[in-house]
């Protein structure tokens, strides 16, 4: 599936979250309205295409105040939000590249 694909699926609200995710998203007070707006307006940084359970891949992008969020979505069978967490920068550069 491609970014536009995914991002059609958010659009149309065809997406789940992964109880995961939303543990995640609570403790790392990450809004539904970001993870969306991360996945919509940003970019595929990194696939999975072996992952355990299905591919996944994981987007960049910033929320409207401007913080940096990654996204892991699994592709198939359905959209669903694995996790979501700002980029560490010891480990990431700009967000979009492992050091």
């Amino acid at each position: 599936m491609t970014l536009d694909g995914i991002q059609d699926k958010i659009k149309e609200g065809q997406y789940r979250f992964s109880d995961h995710a939303v543990k995640r998203m609570i403790r790392r007070s990450i809004s539904r309205q970001e993870v969306e707006t991360v996945i919509r307006e940003g970019e595929i940084i990194e696939e999975y295409t072996l992952d355990k359970l299905s591919p996944s891949c994981l987007v960049y992008g910033k929320t409207e105040t401007g913080r940096n969020l990654h996204i892991q979505i699994s592709l198939s069978p359905a959209v669903v939000v694995i996790t979501a967490y700002e980029p560490d920068p010891q480990e990431w550069i700009d967000g979009r590249y492992r050091r």
